[in-house]
């Protein structure tokens, strides 16, 4: 292999890690947090009350299993934080999903809107899914993780609870659903019917969950 060839591969793959890392499922309720918040009719709230909701539900999906999974590491109970081994999944997938239902318990005590709620409960419903199917095939959760935020934002866009036009978001989220979907290939982490199965399941989760109960 040519010097100029390897070096393209640490390109591609490197972008594929950082792709991964920026768009990581810990991070996905996070940002749809922050697209509700600011991208919606909520967004005329006081700023300090949208940053204290954002900055409570990042605690408890991202934070809090972010420290779990470092645990279970530390004690030998996974070999890594990025979870690769399917086997090694249930137990922080278990508790992840405690704390995205404390995410849905907390929302409606600060009286969210019925639908910002339900945006949350697609992602608890989405994750037992992952956490089942997971038992016996590696689907994506990375893919889950995004599946659920483009279904969000369409949501947030046919429903008209927008704040202003996110027609250019929801291309955008669209794009990168797509390049983290190849990045997850390229890595060798999932094949591609995983990456579909991943990205159907977030989408149906959330939107299924928005439309009916929101």
């Amino acid at each position: 292999m040519k010097a100029s060839e390897i070096k393209n591969k640490r390109v591609v793959i490197g972008l594929s890690q950082f792709m991964s890392t920026v768009l990581s499922p810990l991070l996905m309720p996070s940002y749809g947090v922050f697209l509700v918040l600011w991208g919606s009719f909520l967004s005329s709230r006081p700023t300090g009350d949208r940053a204290m909701i954002l900055i409570v539900m990042f605690g408890l999906t991202c934070i809090l299993p972010m420290i779990f999974i470092s645990a279970l590491q530390h004690f030998g109970l996974v070999h890594s934080k990025r979870l690769d081994l399917r086997r090694e999944r249930t137990l922080p997938y278990i508790f992840a999903l405690a704390c995205y239902t404390s995410g849905c318990f907390y929302l409606n005590h600060v009286h969210a809107p019925e639908w910002f709620i339900m945006f949350a409960a697609g992602g608890a419903v989405a994750l037992l899914l992952v956490l089942l199917i997971n038992l016996k095939w590696k689907i994506s959760a990375h893919m889950t993780g995004i599946g659920g935020i483009v279904a969000l934002v369409y949501t947030m866009h046919i429903q008209m609870i927008e704040a202003f036009d996110m027609q250019v978001v929801l291309i955008v989220t669209i794009m990168l659903a797509g390049c983290l979907g190849t990045a997850r290939i390229i890595l060798g982490r999932h094949d591609f019917a995983q990456v579909i199965a991943g990205a159907l399941l977030g989408y149906f989760s959330v939107k299924m969950m928005m439309m009916l109960f929101g």
